[in-house]
């Protein structure tokens, strides 16, 4: 077979919608300053689906910091990898900060967060080691782990008892194997928007002598009493081994660094190929990053704000009766039960008829049947907001439970690709 035969007839499981959704489903453009409010397609929408969760995207402080470093340095400085000539005092600046911020040694700035993950993996493990991981685990680390060619064992998500159950047969192949043991989890699960059981995971710790790394993506910036994430959430930050944080997220950037002892992050830094192979991360990114950090120390009332629309949110969408699963983050899923035709209806009702932008899951990401909206409140949203979107909530799953959507109550869109 030709491979690009293969390749075109083989879209995958959300490709396979290419054709009917670009556009609107899949790739939609958001327009205008990035805000709780923004236009599609031309029309003004209520934004719940950007990852901005302190506000700090359009900040004053944050667009002057970032305006003045572009104009001091440009976006191509440094140029080359870090390793060979793109090392700065900026750079070595953020990592300082980042590491005592997170209570660590040390920490290495990483120029994308998946990326980073899949080689952090990469380069802690060889061949004689066992990897231990949650099975709802995100895909960089489920990438990161398709380059391990060691053992590797799963269990169910959160469960503890499958969890020692797993860790009992990891010690006994590492033992004979003469490796270690990593196990991986995150801090905050992405889509259903509950925390990962780092306390309870860490009581097993000294028993069978793992190390712990954690991908805290979501909690980083939001989770915590300073914002330092899920770890200081649970008072586990000195159980943590490995803390990985990300810039996309409460940080507003791009970017991304893990965190661990100085010997640690001493190895990765000339044994992760992500970074030794890549350009080092722009200035204007780093000096805006520690911008960024210093606002999330600083400037507490953004994630009390933050924490007064998610509460506020949650607490209306569950009064009206919605399930929202076990989320204990601002991550905040709707479930709804339809299948793809009712899931399209409702996002269109929601765009065209209501103003309001969120996302949508559908399988294979939740079971078949479901339909999961996936609200992102900010400390951007006003309660205002809050209490529109609950309401047009409500008329939506009025029109679903009559059956409105799967009989095409809503009109086609066709004519909107």
């Amino acid at each position: 077979m030709d491979i690009f035969e293969k390749v075109a007839g083989n879209m995958g499981p959300l490709g396979q919608y290419a054709d009917q959704g670009y556009g609107y489903f899949s790739f939609p453009k958001l327009e205008g300053d990035i805000s709780n409010h923004m236009y599609f397609r031309g029309k003004p929408v209520l934004v719940w689906s950007l990852n901005n969760y302190l506000g700090l995207a359009n900040h004053p402080e944050i667009r002057k910091a970032d305006t003045a470093a572009s104009e001091q340095f440009g976006l191509a400085a440094p140029m080359g990898a870090r390793m060979m000539s793109g090392q700065t005092s900026y750079h070595q600046q953020l990592e300082q900060e980042l590491a005592a911020f997170e209570n660590k040694e040390a920490a290495y700035l990483l120029n994308f967060g998946y990326m980073g993950m899949v080689s952090i993996i990469d380069s802690m493990l060889d061949r004689h080691d066992v990897v231990v991981y949650d099975s709802e685990s995100h895909a960089c680390i489920l990438d990161g782990l398709r380059l391990h060619i060691g053992k590797r064992f799963v269990f169910p998500h959160n469960d503890l008892e499958k969890f020692e159950s797993q860790i009992k047969h990891a010690r006994k192949v590492a033992d004979l194997s003469g490796g270690g043991i990593l196990v991986i989890t995150e801090g905050v699960f992405g889509m259903p928007g509950d925390l990962g059981n780092l306390k309870g995971i860490l009581q097993f710790k000294e028993k069978y002598g793992f190390r712990l790394l954690v991908d805290d993506a979501h909690g980083f910036g939001t989770m915590g009493s300073t914002g330092a994430g899920t770890s200081q959430e649970q008072n586990v930050m000195d159980g943590v081994d490995v803390y990985f944080g990300t810039f996309a997220k409460a940080m507003a950037g791009i970017g991304a660094f893990v965190a661990s002892e100085k010997r640690i992050i001493k190895a990765l830094t000339f044994k992760m190929r992500s970074q030794i192979y890549a350009k080092s991360l722009p200035l204007p990114m780093v000096v805006g990053s520690l911008k960024r950090l210093d606002m999330i120390r600083t400037h507490p009332e953004l994630r009390e704000k933050l924490w007064t629309i998610v509460n506020a949110l949650q607490a209306g969408l569950r009064e009206k009766g919605f399930d929202i699963g076990k989320t204990q983050s601002p991550v905040t899923p709707v479930f709804l039960q339809g299948g793809p035709i009712e899931a399209t209806q409702v996002i269109a009702d929601l765009r065209e008829n209501f103003g309001i932008f969120c996302s949508v899951v559908i399988y294979p990401v939740v079971p078949k049947g479901v339909i999961m909206l996936r609200l992102i409140p900010t400390a951007s949203h006003t309660l205002e907001d809050v209490s529109i979107t609950i309401n047009a909530f409500a008329e939506v799953r009025k029109n679903l439970d009559a059956g409105k959507y799967a009989t095409g109550g809503i009109p086609a869109l066709a004519d909107k690709f």
